[in-house]
């Protein structure tokens, strides 16, 4: 990202360059800034955008071989292709020398670092990854937000915000123009005010479902997962998650047992530090034969599904009373 900082800086440009990771946000924002220090507003002659799977590469490079309309260049835009993820040898051959008038910007979420596309880019242009963020770089940008809006939080807030909302750039961006616009007239944000406006991402309501049938509150449990098929979340995407949260709570207590600390079983389970703390209580509440049984109880849910047993919202209602029913305890 200095990189490419600097590029803009100095208007000393690649012929072309690779924008691509999980971070929606960051991968946007850079595109944009790319592209205004690229080519002047309102010069629709000579810059082109293509988004989609269906781009062709015989199009791009006779667009390439064209001559900019009276402009130092042309730029060219192609988003969510899927061409860093197949064969691609024409476009691969022509990057070994593009024309010297074409800036191509490509914006992928996903590509092959194996194919030859990616190592002609690496080689002949600029490549930039745009990962998740670490913990402490969140919050150090949530600060930065936070101060151009002459707002003010405390640490304990600031996780429980964090916490609350995850961490996609893009979606800690919506939840805090809400918190912006709530607290208007105050320049201190409490846990109330994120109570209030901040919507709960599903992977929060997941922890509290399995939360709720480890403590047996079965209504409660139910109550969460009609919450979620009330906002359209289909029950096999809900059951995927349930899985993954028993899977996560075994490694939880299985790097636990090693003697690993928290910040430790952060690093081995892509777990956020401030949430493992509650992972480590919560899969305390399950022994390790019920946290074995209830993952194989999720495959089977899924394979009963598959095969026309039962329908997806009743399987996963009746994996989730099975669990969280009033049952003796195993040691």
């Amino acid at each position: 990202m200095q990189q490419l900082l600097e590029d803009i800086k100095n208007g000393s440009f690649a012929r072309v360059y690779l924008l691509y990771g999980e971070e929606t946000y960051l991968r946007l924002q850079y595109r944009d800034k790319l592209k205004k220090a690229l080519i002047p507003d309102g010069d629709t002659m000579n810059y082109h955008y293509f988004e989609g799977k269906g781009v062709e590469t015989a199009q791009l490079i006779d667009l390439a071989e064209t001559l900019p309309f009276f402009a130092e260049r042309r730029v060219i835009v192609v988003e969510n292709s899927g061409l860093f993820k197949k064969a691609t040898e024409d476009l691969a051959e022509y990057f070994k020398a593009p024309a010297p008038s074409v800036c191509f910007v490509f914006v992928e979420t996903e590509v092959d670092k194996r194919g030859r596309l990616y190592k002609a880019v690496r080689d002949t242009g600029r490549v930039v990854e745009f990962a998740r963020q670490n913990e402490a770089t969140l919050q150090k940008w949530i600060l930065i937000q936070l101060k151009k809006e002459g707002k003010r939080i405390t640490q304990n807030d600031l996780q429980f915000f964090q916490q609350r909302v995850g961490s996609d750039m893009e979606n800690i961006s919506r939840e805090l123009e809400k918190l912006f616009c709530y607290t208007m007239e105050r320049d201190v944000i409490t846990a109330a005010d994120i109570e209030a406006v901040c919507t709960r991402q599903i992977g929060n309501q997941i922890f509290d479902m399995v939360e709720a049938i480890a403590m047996r509150r079965q209504k409660q449990a139910l109550d969460l997962y009609y919450d979620l098929l009330t906002l359209k979340e289909p029950p096999m995407r809900i059951l995927f998650l349930i899985a993954r949260q028993f899977n996560l709570l075994m490694q939880v207590r299985q790097l636990k047992r090693k003697g690993l600390d928290e910040k430790q079983i952060a690093e081995k389970t892509g777990l956020r530090s401030f949430v493992v703390r509650k992972y480590v209580s919560q899969s305390a509440r399950f022994t390790w034969e019920e946290l074995k049984e209830a993952l194989t109880a999720c495959v089977e849910t899924e394979e009963a599904v598959k095969t026309g047993q039962m329908n997806d919202r009743m399987s996963v209602e009746l994996l989730i009373i099975a669990y969280s029913g009033e049952k003796e305890r195993r040691a």
